[in-house]
């Protein structure tokens, strides 16, 4: 699977390690997945997602039925 998050589109960036001498060498942010299983009422059934810690406060905030709905619309699976 891709370390990707279809909530949030978060996705794995790549930067500087930074040393203390100030070397650069390269390294790959990656985001903060969590496999979840999600109860989504109006389907009555489980969801298996990957998501990020912060798509999981976004569901808390809005609602897991109306973040399913925005990502059925714009065309992503879950």
């Amino acid at each position: 699977m891709s370390k990707y998050c279809p909530v949030t589109g978060k996705r794995p960036v790549s930067g500087n390690r930074v040393s203390h001498a100030n070397n650069k060498t390269k390294r790959v942010f990656e985001p903060n997945l969590h496999e979840k299983r999600i109860w989504s009422p109006a389907e009555g059934r489980f969801i298996r997602m990957r998501l990020t810690a912060k798509a999981l406060k976004i569901m808390d905030k809005r609602g897991v039925d109306a973040v399913l709905a925005d990502m059925k619309k714009q065309g992503v699976k879950y």
